[in-house]
């Protein structure tokens, strides 16, 4: 976890690391549960496409798990850069991936479930062969999840998307509860903007838990 001082943190608060359009780089505009958002923006990169090395991290899970539905999977990493935040790993629809604190990469373990995965959703695969671009392909491998299904890592780090981004180009989960961070294409933080710590924003209401609940993730 990186703390930051007073006076540091209040310079990198300011609007010159806040994207494109305004100050509000993404964590005031949704309901707050104790943490909060961030995602993308546009795809580009002139790096050759690869497909994912399926060894890069031995591929757990179970082989008999049913297949995961296509709309349920992340099948393309980018690596590439947005505004303000510079070197960023996008999914398919253009949205930025995040690591967490909370979980480990020697070896790789996903701590995020339950309410968290609501919030977080985990970049999930079947096969563990996503398209890359920008990418290493070493870098790239799978863990598997408490409730048996794959999850994409990046250098060992278990990957997520964020529910407060809105659209391509938010990453309105930078610095959520200081435990989220956007990641780069070599699976490190991307600490080069800095917002306030913030709360998550709370899970969809469908599946929200009784009122009290703890949202520290």
């Amino acid at each position: 976890m990186v703390v930051v001082g007073g006076a540091i943190a209040a310079a990198l608060t300011l609007a010159g690391c806040a994207p494109a359009g305004g100050a509000d780089y993404g964590n005031a505009a949704e309901p707050a549960a104790d943490t909060v958002v961030g995602t993308a923006g546009p795809s580009a990169t002139s790096d050759p496409v690869a497909a994912a090395d399926p060894d890069a991290t031995a591929p757990p899970g179970s082989d008999d798990a049913a297949a995961l539905p296509a709309d349920k999977t992340t099948d393309k990493l980018t690596g590439t850069s947005v505004k303000k935040m510079g070197q960023v790993i996008e999914n398919e629809d253009g949205y930025v991936l995040y690591r967490f604190d909370a979980d480990k990469n020697k070896p790789a373990k996903s701590t995020c479930v339950d309410d968290c995965a609501k919030v977080w959703p985990p970049a999930l695969t079947n096969d563990g062969k996503p398209t890359l671009k920008g990418v290493d392909p070493k870098l790239v491998g799978t863990v598997a999840r408490a409730d048996g299904t794959k999850q994409l890592t990046v250098n060992n780090w278990p990957v997520y998307t964020y529910i407060g981004d809105k659209k391509p180009g938010d990453w309105k989960g930078q610095n959520v509860g200081g435990k989220w961070f956007v990641i780069k294409p070599d699976g490190a933080k991307n600490l080069t903007c800095l917002p306030a710590i913030s709360k998550p924003v709370a899970p969809p209401k469908d599946d929200s838990a009784d009122a009290g609940t703890d949202y520290s993730y």
